[in-house]
């Protein structure tokens, strides 16, 4: 193979940001997965399609690029995990901007939330990603259990809540 070229049969992944729901703008893929020779509007109406779900979220998209064909799989951060456990309804971000999310999840929401992200976190144990995840939802601004999420991670610190082992 000459160098500079691209072999089609390797297995190239793409991290893209990208709004749940909406087309990615093609002058935005096009610099990243033009030089692999897919087109970037295909690979735009494909990353709208597999990201419905998290209409109106911020979500983080993998690209995995094998002998010219895209697969799309969403990453989702703790923080769109957390507002999707709100069940908020979707809305449109262009117009209704600095959204308050002022909800109430469960403790078990929580702990399905830190199932999802365990692998992704450097915590030993999943007490420690719940208490990352609440830390998040203090950030999101919503409530768990109707408490503040601190104060629900200083009772997982004093033993007033259970976080099983796995």
């Amino acid at each position: 193979m000459a160098p500079g070229k691209f072999d089609p049969a390797a297995e190239t992944v793409i991290y893209l940001r990208a709004t749940g729901g909406e087309p990615q703008a093609v002058a935005s893929l096009a610099p990243k997965v033009g030089p692999l020779g897919l087109p970037p509007k295909k690979i735009s109406d494909d990353i709208q399609k597999n990201t419905g779900d998290w209409k109106g979220l911020r979500i983080t998209v993998k690209l995995t690029i094998k002998n010219r064909v895209a697969t799309v799989s969403v990453v989702p951060s703790a923080g769109a995990l957390v507002i999707k456990a709100l069940n908020e309804p979707a809305r449109d971000r262009k117009k209704e901007k600095n959204i308050a999310h002022n909800g109430n999840i469960t403790l078990n929401d929580i702990i399905e939330i830190a199932r999802i992200m365990r692998e992704r976190s450097f915590s030993a144990t999943l007490a420690g990603v719940c208490k990352e995840i609440l830390g998040t939802a203090r950030a999101v601004g919503c409530t768990v259990e109707g408490l503040h999420p601190s104060e629900i991670v200083s009772g997982i610190d004093d033993g007033t809540y259970e976080i099983p082992a796995n």
